[in-house]
């Protein structure tokens, strides 16, 4: 087993290379990383003060790396919290912080007792990691790989288990409390146990930093940053899969072409600004009115397209006429519109870009009828077009 010295000059240097390791993750903009790198930060300053001090700590240097390390115990538990989208600062946690501190520096300074000081340094560390495993596994998201959050769970209740058995065996007396600088195997292993943890912690910090930087790329690439719905690119490939299972189970789809009627003259009478708010509000009002199984997406401009799962085309000219009432009843920030759609079917034979076209051939029929209308293409086989005669 290492030295307590050693040890401490271990936590040192792994504090540092967590600062710096969270620290290159903050021009992402990843909420809580502020809070983890300040954390880290105090801890290294702690470490660095004890291992340089040693066995000549005071009663006030105590006190001092006590109020410390309960500081980096709240700032890693609030960061987690502002990771996962949670208010960060709760009041009655900071009022418990507080009083376990007053208690500590009574116990240290006024009625000197060595085993509550550590029962209480030991209960606020767990609490810590406790809170911080328990936001991992709790907010994780259903979608994607758990592995880091898991990882930063396991550490944390880890690191937990350490210094809750630590406090019952000094609380209980199974243990007598000793200095972490004399070469008792006991205590030698919960430090090491200790520190060890501790980065381990925050390594699973870093995958997690990781794993929302890929996922806010992945939405940028799959879903427009002006209207939320998806691009074309996702939307094809989205609308293929569908048309894939369709044709395995037999489920009628079909597919419908939505443009915003004279939609350059909005943009040249009141401006883009108006233009980009006018395409907002319009996917806003149609997203709301679809239902949950099917896709909508932005085909480019002011065109958008919507697969109908498990619809026949009856019934899918049905629900683009509520769309197109719903669109014309709303009334959003940008400028009034109303909305043209073809809609057609998609036969087993046809490939999507083919229904695709035959949804746009109608859409440009119920523009030349006078727009605000929807209209439907007519069933066609593209396997019987394109068998030999």
């Amino acid at each position: 087993m290492p030295s307590p010295l050693a040890l401490f000059g271990i936590l040192f240097v792994s504090c540092l290379m967590s600062v710096a390791i969270l620290g290159s993750l903050r021009r992402a903009a990843v909420p809580g990383i502020d809070r983890w790198c300040a954390a880290y930060a105090l801890l290294a300053m702690v470490s660095l003060y004890l291992s340089t001090v040693g066995d000549r700590l005071d009663s006030h240097a105590i006190v001092g790396a006590s109020f410390v390390t309960f500081v980096a115990v709240a700032l890693l538990v609030q960061g987690t919290r502002q990771f996962f989208g949670v208010r960060p600062v709760r009041r009655i946690e900071l009022a418990a912080f507080i009083i376990a501190f007053a208690a500590l520096v009574y116990v240290t300074c006024v009625a000197p007792s060595v085993e509550a000081r550590v029962v209480l340094a030991s209960a606020v560390i767990a609490y810590g990691r406790i809170a911080i495993g328990t936001l991992a596994l709790r907010h994780a998201p259903r979608d994607g790989t758990l592995y880091g959050y898991r990882f930063v769970a396991a550490a944390a209740y880890l690191g937990a288990l350490v210094h809750v058995a630590r406090a019952v065996a000094i609380g209980f007396g199974i243990v007598s409390p000793v200095s972490y600088w004399q070469p008792v195997p006991w205590s030698d292993l919960f430090l090491g146990l200790a520190i060890v943890t501790l980065p381990c912690m925050s390594i699973g910090m870093a995958m997690l930093a990781h794993d929302q930087i890929v996922r806010r790329m992945e939405k940028l690439a799959t879903i427009d940053e002006l209207t939320g719905v998806l691009m074309r690119r996702a939307f094809m490939t989205r609308a293929n899969d569908l048309h894939a299972a369709a044709r395995t189970t037999g489920a009628p789809l079909s597919i419908a072409i939505l443009d915003i009627d004279n939609f350059k003259a909005i943009n040249d009478g009141f401006g883009h600004a108006v233009g980009d708010r006018t395409l907002t509000h319009f996917a806003s009002v149609v997203s709301s009115q679809l239902r949950p199984r099917d896709l909508f997406g932005r085909l480019g401009g002011e065109e958008f397209g919507i697969l109908f799962v498990d619809t026949g085309k009856s019934d899918a000219e049905t629900l683009a006429n509520m769309l197109r009432l719903a669109v014309e009843r709303s009334d959003g920030s940008g400028a009034r519109c109303t909305l043209s759609a073809g809609v057609a079917r998609m036969a087993p034979g046809d490939t999507l870009e083919a229904a695709m076209a035959q949804a746009d051939a109608a859409l440009y029929m119920a523009k030349a009828m006078g727009r605000n209308r929807v209209t439907t293409a007519p069933d066609v086989d593209l396997r019987e077009i394109e068998a030999p005669t």
